[in-house]
């Protein structure tokens, strides 16, 4: 039976627990990421994908096709801030059971919300190239992580994520690209180079999730269906984080856009972060 709660509509209820198996924790800290089934039952997976495909329709503004776009427009269609635009997708970004998990992989009381992203890989997109989350964020710790939800059964050929296993033990990888043909160049020799163990989420059911840290490598491939990888991804960090000097003009911008303008040292704690656990 599903619990519902009000916020402009009745949507099913995630502040409950997660039962997390221990050996999935022992799992994400050794590889740095983990795939956690069942994280959202059938029924209220359901419930969220209806409203989060229409918010994310309807606030993203790219209107170029598919071959007009460079590399990481072909990716995926994005767009952020869904909890914000639309009171009915609150009770899933703002999920404690969501939180709990990323709390407990990360071995962590408290997390906060960094921000979330609607991910919609069309059909024929292309490839998401190499790259480390953390490039774009200006956060002073090693323990940011994203929860990655299909919300759509999936499989490779839509583009589930490839992950380098212990990739993140290697902290932040100097590269001045963003998610390009350069990057993916780059992150390939470097992959070969280090030796990494590849590891594919493979196919995986709506409600299931993966977990990855903030610099585990990671990549998926285009979507050759005729349906679209509808994915929804929140971003946590521990309570108690600080904001770190910004390495390039994207975390400039997310300084200002998702940690209201503080100043490097400062408490990560703006008006967009709450305490979710």
């Amino acid at each position: 039976m599903i619990n519902y709660v009000r916020h402009d509509a009745l949507m099913p209820d995630l502040s409950g627990s997660f039962d997390l198996e221990s050996r999935l924790v022992e799992e994400f800290q050794k590889n740095g990421h983990v795939c956690v089934r069942g994280l959202c039952s059938p029924e209220e997976v359901a419930a969220y994908r209806e409203v989060i495909v229409e918010v994310a329709n309807a606030n993203n503004t790219e209107t170029r096709p598919l071959e007009e776009r460079d590399t990481y427009g072909k990716a995926f269609l994005q767009t952020m801030n869904l909890w914000t635009l639309d009171e009915r997708v609150k009770g899933f970004v703002l999920a404690r059971r969501f939180a709990d998990v990323a709390a407990k992989l990360l071995g962590v009381n408290k997390v906060r919300l960094y921000h979330d992203q609607a991910l919609f890989k069309e059909p024929g997109g292309g490839v998401t190239p190499w790259h480390q989350d953390q490039f774009y964020w200006p956060l002073a710790t090693d323990q940011a992580i994203t929860l990655w939800m299909p919300l759509v059964d999936v499989d490779q050929v839509m583009g589930t994520m490839t992950f380098a296993d212990g990739s993140h033990e290697q902290g932040f990888v100097p590269i001045s690209q963003q998610i390009s043909e350069a990057s993916e160049t780059f992150f390939d020799r470097y992959v070969s180079a280090k030796g990494f163990n590849l590891t594919s989420a493979g196919a995986m059911k709506a409600g299931d999730a993966t977990f990855h840290t903030g610099w585990t490598l990671h990549k998926a491939p285009g979507n050759v269906t005729d349906r679209v990888r509808a994915v929804m991804t929140i971003i946590y960090y521990p309570d108690g984080t600080t904001i770190s000097t910004p390495k390039n003009d994207f975390q400039k911008a997310d300084l200002a856009s998702w940690l209201n303008g503080l100043e490097p040292g400062a408490l990560a704690d703006g008006p967009l972060n709450p305490i979710l656990n």
